[in-house]
């Protein structure tokens, strides 16, 4: 099982350092104002949109905007708490993964519902979105395993700290 989670951090890492970056710098071009960003940043967007095709850029229906802002206001903030959850082995990072999954997961199956459904996609876009929805799958699975060795022996250090304290005071 020890085998098992920490290789579920060490591919979920790089995912979650990717969103960490994309999101603020790329995503939110989508629905913050164009002069708030680099014109490299811009130049990057462009070129991702007209490399990958990728039509929910350029066209930005509703529903993808309202995804992107979920992402930039709660997803965004929950892949720092990953990033730091994984590199702290913190005890509580099995139940943010598990909320990142989720909402990733959701919001991702909507956007590849409109990808695969709209006739207008790429394979090439549709095979960008594929990781985002399988870091979600991942995250979800991260989220039901319990947590490092690391964060249980230091809880269990301080459970037994507790005990010891309670007895000298008797």
């Amino acid at each position: 099982m020890f085998a098992l989670v920490k290789l579920l951090d060490i591919v979920l890492f790089p995912l979650f350092l990717t969103i960490a970056l994309a999101a603020p710098l790329i995503d939110a071009q989508t629905c913050l104002p164009r002069d708030l960003f680099p014109d490299h940043l811009i130049n990057l967007k462009q070129w991702y949109t007209r490399e990958f095709g990728d039509y929910l850029f350029i066209e930005k229906p509703n529903f993808f905007i309202g995804l992107i802002w979920l992402e930039l206001l709660f997803q965004w903030p929950l892949t720092l708490l990953n990033l730091y959850g994984i590199l702290g082995a913190k005890s509580w990072l099995p139940t943010t993964c598990l909320i990142y999954g989720n909402s990733s997961f959701t919001s991702m199956a909507a956007v590849l519902a409109e990808v695969t459904g709209s006739g207008k996609a790429s394979d090439k876009m549709l095979f960008t979105y594929l990781p985002f929805l399988g870091c979600g799958v991942l995250a979800i699975l991260r989220g039901l395993m319990p947590p490092s060795a690391k964060a249980t022996s230091g809880s269990a250090t301080i459970g037994r700290r507790s005990k010891l304290a309670r007895k000298k005071k008797a």
